[in-house]
């Protein structure tokens, strides 16, 4: 152990009598810095905090005489720990870049992985991977949580740096190691980028004249193509829809509204409540229904936000039975400030209500019909989807029957 000689000891403790002198001067004559309160977001003594913090650091770190910090990035570096204080994980400060670098083109393509991710409890878990990506070829899943990133531990990140570790160059690879709930290990996935390509909706004519209508994210036009399959399935005869949202992690709030609007008569779809007026609304689908065939919706632990809107006002509307396992509860508005630098915040400013009433925020979404299962590409092996199907012949059977024209008990 290398231990400091008498003139060091003498000359750092003048330094640290120095320090603290200095401080007790401020607090001392705090009156003198009163007119900093319209224009500082903290009391003097915690600015004086935060410069010695600084004065202590720049005098004793052993590199900080090489060590390139600007002031930019020691403020920014507070704004986004005053901002994670709040403790929400959607509540978040991005500086200038970063903004930049999250600009995501909901039309078109990017380099990564293929999935959504998201936080809860300071975890990073897998909301869904996006069907037919490197992601969904490789196994992951729904909740499972993201450890390390090329033996690199990522506990406690933020989600968006996880982001940009995950993506990089098409064709370079990367390996994954999660955390899976009744798994001993963590699994490793070693994956290949690619260039995800978005395609938001597939149908097809399952047997029995039963449409499927699958929906991976909702994009600007989404409901265009909603509305093109649903035209399609009724001209080849469809008795009934199953539409499937699972895996489904979100996308843009005003697609949501418009497909539901698409199976919906007149009234409520969601309601947005918040502190402020400008954080409540209330949006509502017009008197025209582009689809009143019956219909069922598949949920699942990946369908998020968006996909949640969707099934809880078809749910609450009493449009469709819900099939499958609870959603995963995304179910907050969050609105980008910016700042005069060029960076911003994202800020929780509402929670989502259904028409019922029923909060979606940290709590999800319950299914009429609790059906444990995965999505497969043999749709004979999907029990959730073979449910859903046998829920809708209920319903169909019932509209065709009646009500009055059961059995009575006697």
């Amino acid at each position: 152990m290398k231990f400091f000689g008498k003139k060091k000891i003498a000359k750092l403790a003048v330094t640290v009598l120095l320090i603290a002198g200095a401080g007790s001067m401020l607090a001392a004559n705090a009156g003198d810095f009163s007119d900093l309160s319209s224009v500082t977001p903290f009391e003097p003594r915690s600015l004086w905090l935060m410069k010695q913090a600084k004065a202590i650091i720049e005098t004793y770190h052993v590199d900080s005489d090489i060590a390139e910090v600007t002031e930019e990035k020691l403020v920014h570096g507070a704004l986004k720990g005053m901002v994670q204080a709040w403790n929400d994980p959607y509540t978040r400060f991005v500086d200038p870049q970063a903004l930049r670098d999250e600009e995501i083109d909901m039309k078109g393509e990017y380099g990564g992985l293929g999935m959504y991710v998201g936080q809860r409890d300071g975890m990073v878990l897998v909301i869904s991977p996006i069907e037919d990506t490197p992601a969904d070829r490789a196994g992951l899943k729904p909740q499972d949580q993201i450890v390390k990133v090329n033996d690199e531990v990522v506990i406690g990140w933020d989600t968006h740096d996880v982001v940009k570790k995950l993506r990089g160059k098409p064709g370079s690879e990367i390996t994954i190691s999660v955390r899976r709930e009744g798994e001993d290990k963590l699994l490793d996935f070693t994956l290949a980028r690619e260039i995800i390509k978005l395609r938001s909706v597939r149908f097809e004519m399952l047997p029995e004249k039963t449409g499927y209508l699958r929906i991976t994210q909702f994009k600007q036009d989404t409901a265009r193509d909603v509305r093109t399959a649903l035209k399609d399935l009724k001209k080849d005869g469809a008795k009934g829809v199953v539409l499937d949202l699972r895996n489904n992690g979100g996308g843009l709030l005003n697609s949501a509204v418009e497909v539901s609007d698409l199976f919906l008569d007149e009234g409520l779809i969601i309601s947005m409540k918040g502190r402020v007026e400008r954080a409540n609304d209330r949006l509502y689908s017009n008197s025209e229904t582009c689809c009143d065939l019956p219909m069922t919706v598949l949920i699942n632990e990946g369908s998020a936000s968006a996909s949640e809107i969707v099934a809880g006002a078809l749910k609450d509307r009493d449009r469709a039975t819900v099939v499958g396992m609870k959603s995963f509860g995304k179910g907050s508005v969050q609105t980008l400030f910016n700042l005069p630098d060029g960076s911003g915040v994202y800020v929780t400013i509402a929670r989502y209500h259904t028409p019922a009433g029923t909060v979606i925020d940290h709590v999800g979404l319950e299914p009429d019909v609790e059906v444990e299962g995965e999505i497969t590409k043999d749709h004979d092996e999907d029990k959730q989807l073979q449910r859903a199907v046998e829920e809708l012949k209920k319903i169909i059977k019932s509209e065709i029957i009646g009500p009055e024209d059961y059995p009575k008990a006697g």
